[in-house]
């Protein structure tokens, strides 16, 4: 095993910035968590609330915000942004392994696809017809890349993705064991009393700099395109229906459905499990709390929350009861109101 290389202080805020304070010769060569670090390593306080632990890591340097540039007496590195500096410093601590070109024996690769010579093609992958394969593309053991498809450069599918015909992956994509893409989307009209199946003939269109979770599906669009802009971050678990539309650098967290037709703004942020009805639209820079259900479209940006508060099971109970009667105790009241009014406009 290789000896992993280390960085001098200055060396890194002479990459990435950030006011040095301490020694700038100490060197360190993998970042951790408070409680695990060592001297070699580089350790990152984001919150206020977490300064106290410092005084009980063994690190070697910490990266802090300039709200606390002397909340430690070890080396530091104070910036803006402590944990977007940490993911630089991860980046470059922890880089992408090399692309291994070039395609395995057991793969099948249809005479029709051009994969460029640079890319690698792993075991048991199946590239179908007239598909095209970018520059240092990686395609995992047991994927399908299905006819017609293309997969940008710097891209990469981890094991087992699906990626059905016509669907188009941008550069530096990268998209995560047992993900869907391009799948039929839920469209079925109902005659009879039966349902009739809709033919699904749009695709899937993601942008550069995407990152889809393990087991995420994105169904192809019924006539358009289902598209996914640049940068947006989706986590593991998440239903994105056909024809949807998620704007740049929006992040989406595990386990969110999002139905079909729904346009989802740029710069958004939806908790987990939280649910989009479909054809509504959510406008830039919104966040969704976790486990909330947005039932219309939304127009302001800011922040939304429909998550009822957890208590006990009996006290649930009890305020679910309520909750049942809400709308007979609103008209009474509503009753009430109309014969007080009456009663004040008729005195004896």
């Amino acid at each position: 095993m290789s000896r992993r290389k280390s960085y001098k202080l200055a060396e890194i805020t002479g990459r990435f910035g950030g006011e040095l304070k301490g020694d700038p010769d100490i060197r360190v060569s993998q970042v951790a968590t408070l409680e695990a670090a060592g001297p070699a390593d580089i350790v990152f306080i984001s919150q206020v609330r977490y300064l106290g632990q410092l005084s009980q890591t063994k690190a070697g340097a910490v990266i802090l915000g300039a709200d606390a540039p002397a909340a430690s007496g070890i080396a530091r590195i104070v910036c803006a942004n402590p944990y977007a500096y940490f993911a630089r410093v991860s980046t470059l601590f922890n880089p992408t392994a090399a692309t291994i070109a070039g395609v395995h024996k057991s793969a099948v690769v249809d005479k029709s696809s051009r994969v460029d010579k640079t890319a690698g093609i792993g075991p048991v992958a199946v590239i179908g017809k007239r598909v095209r394969i970018g520059k240092r593309v990686q395609v995992g053991a047991g994927c399908y890349v299905g006819d017609d498809a293309v997969i940008d450069d710097d891209s990469m599918l981890h094991s087992n993705v699906a990626v059905y015909h016509a669907c188009r992956i941008g550069k530096r994509c990268i998209v995560h064991a047992g993900a869907v893409i391009g799948s039929d989307g839920f469209g079925n009209a109902r005659e009879d009393g039966v349902w009739k199946k809709i033919p699904q003939i749009g695709g899937v269109a993601i942008g550069d700099d995407v990152e889809i979770g393990a087991n995420t599906t994105i169904d192809r669009g019924t006539l358009d395109d289902t598209v996914i802009e640049e940068g947006v971050k989706l986590d593991n678990q998440i239903q994105i229906a056909h024809n949807v539309k998620i704007g740049a650098h929006t992040a989406i967290a595990a386990c969110v459905g999002i139905a079909g037709s729904a346009t989802i703004g740029r710069n958004c942020t939806l908790g987990g499990a939280a649910m989009i009805y479909g054809h509504i639209t959510i406008a830039d820079n919104i966040s969704i709390s976790a486990g909330t259900l947005v039932m219309k479209s939304l127009a302001q940006p800011g922040t939304y929350t429909g998550v009822y508060p957890f208590s006990t099971h009996q006290r649930w109970l009890k305020n679910a009861a309520q909750l049942r009667n809400l709308d007979d105790l609103a008209e009474r009241v509503r009753e009430l109101e109309a014969r007080l009014g009456k009663d004040k406009g008729n005195p004896e």
